[in-house]
């Protein structure tokens, strides 16, 4: 089978998980089961039969809107199963078929949830991000590249390191600058990468933070005032990272080093 046919199964495996994952953003902030009810349309409540439950191409095939009331869906729903199938690929392409590409497909599905989760409520759900630390720092024990000790390091500095920014950024402005969830999403994030992983996610996410925050002050003013959530930055940091971090270290410290 030729590498590019071979590349839609991971695709399809990517697809349904997303599918899974939409349920997770929308049930896990209401405190529901993400296994009982069966997906349903949020309009009406009709239970959505398997047949019209598949990946992306139900989305298309009912024109985006519900089989019973023909109230719209959300072009997220399809969104989603798309970005999972293609980060699935992605690892499939990293790490081959392994136990490490399950491990960090699994991860950046976690990501995806927070992401969305933070972007609509400004929450990072504790139910998430405390057992992926603990799922993180067990996966060391397992995965090729990522020793136990610096998965330790990783979640300490993570976890560590912003809660001394935000509780500086509060102790000199009197205002609460960032949440604990975003603490415990970077422990999170080291426990699975490292700690080389937290210093890059750091820097990437702060650096793409500022050009947003600076695009909102073009847009609606200095003196506006817009909470941005700073999970998605980490989250899209840390996906980096694993993908290109080493690589990119390599190019910083051959520049560095004037080779």
């Amino acid at each position: 089978m030729p590498d590019n046919l071979i590349l839609i199964l991971p695709f399809i495996f990517g697809a349904v998980v997303g599918s899974f994952l939409n349920v997770c953003i929308y049930r896990i902030p209401l405190g529901k089961s993400i296994v009982t009810p069966p997906s349903s349309c949020p309009n009406c409540g009709t239970a959505v039969p398997f047949y019209l439950n598949v990946p992306i191409l139900s989305y298309l095939v009912l024109a985006g809107k519900c089989s019973s009331c023909k109230v719209p869906f959300s072009a997220r729903y399809p969104a989603v199963e798309a970005l999972t199938g293609l980060m699935a690929v992605f690892t499939f392409m990293k790490f081959g078929p392994s136990v490490d590409a399950f491990i960090y497909f699994a991860f950046i599905s976690a990501l995806i949830v927070i992401t969305f989760i933070d972007f609509d409520l400004q929450i990072i759900p504790d139910v998430i991000s405390l057992p992926g630390i603990a799922l993180g720092f067990a996966a060391s024990f397992v995965l090729s590249d990522l020793p136990v000790l610096d998965s330790a390091i990783g979640l300490i500095a993570g976890g560590g390191t912003l809660y001394l920014i935000a509780a500086g950024y509060q102790r000199v402005t009197g205002h609460e600058g960032m949440g604990g969830g975003d603490i415990k999403l970077l422990a999170m994030i080291g426990a699975f990468l490292g700690w080389k992983g937290v210093l890059l996610t750091l820097l990437l996410s702060s650096f793409t933070g500022a050009i947003l925050g600076a695009v909102l002050m073009y847009a609606f003013g200095k003196g506006g005032r817009h909470a941005i959530p700073y999970g998605p930055f980490l989250a899209i940091g840390a996906v980096f990272h694993l993908f290109y971090g080493e690589r990119l270290i390599s190019w910083y410290i051959m520049r560095a080093s004037g080779l």
